[in-house]
C-alpha cells in the first residue's frame, strides 16, 4: 500500500463530508437523546461504500496496531461495517484481527449470549462505534463485551461530534477517535471558501 496514513485520513474526511455530515446554523437535527444540534452525522454511506471501507479499515486498524487484539467489534449496527472493514485490513496487513458484534437486545435461544463472532472468555479486543455523542453506546458495548468474558482495552470512535463522549468512554478504558467534527467543519469551511 503506498497511499500514507495522511493522505487516507484527508480522503474520509472528504467523503464523510459528502455522504455523511450535515451541518446547519440552528439546531434542527433531533439526536437519540431528543436533544437537538446543528450537526448530523450518519457514518453508514461512508462506511458502507467501497472506498469508505477501505479507508475506515486501514485508519481503525493503525489505531489499535500495537494492541495484540484478537477481535475488533461494537454495537450493531453503526460499529459492523467498520468492525468487518478493520478485520479485513488487518488480514491483509498479515496481522489478523476477527470482527465481532453486539447484539442490541440478547439472543434468548440456542446459547444465550450479547457477542456474536469467533471469540472466546479472555480474548483481548477493542471495541468501537461509529460516532460519539454522549458515549453512551460504546460505554454499553463495553459493558456486555466485559460481560462475555473479553478483556476490553481500548475503544475507537471513527467521528468525535466533541460533546463529552470521549471523556465519558474514558472512564472505562482508552479511548482515541480518527477524527473530529471539527476536522469535518474544517473541511467544509475550506470547500465554501
Amino acid at each position: 500500500m503506498t497511499e500514507s496514513l495522511k493522505d487516507m485520513k484527508k480522503e474520509l474526511i472528504h467523503i464523510l463530508c459528502e455522504k455523511s455530515f450535515k451541518y446547519t446554523p440552528d439546531p434542527t437535527f433531533k439526536l437519540v437523546s431528543g436533544l437537538m444540534s446543528r450537526f448530523y452525522i450518519n457514518c453508514k454511506p461512508t462506511t458502507l461504500s467501497p472506498r469508505g471501507m477501505y479507508l475506515t479499515g486501514h485508519l481503525v486498524l493503525e489505531e489499535v496496531r500495537d494492541l495484540d487484539l484478537a477481535g475488533i467489534g461494537g454495537l450493531t449496527f453503526g460499529a459492523d461495517p467498520i468492525a468487518m472493514a478493520t478485520a479485513f485490513a488487518s488480514e491483509l496487513k498479515g496481522r489478523p484481527i476477527n470482527a465481532f458484534s453486539i447484539r442490541k437486545t440478547r439472543k434468548d435461544h440456542g446459547v444465550i449470549k450479547w457477542v456474536e463472532g469467533d471469540m472466546a472468555p479472555g480474548d483481548r479486543v477493542a471495541v468501537i462505534d461509529d460516532v460519539a455523542t454522549t458515549g453512551g453506546s460504546t460505554i454499553k458495548a463495553i459493558e456486555r463485551a466485559r460481560s462475555e468474558g473479553l478483556d476490553v482495552v481500548k475503544a475507537v470512535i471513527l467521528v468525535d461530534r466533541q460533546e463529552g463522549g470521549l471523556e465519558n468512554i474514558r472512564r472505562y478504558v482508552d479511548v482515541s477517535a480518527v477524527i473530529t467534527r471539527d476536522e469535518l467543519m474544517a473541511h467544509i469551511q475550506k470547500k465554501r471558501a
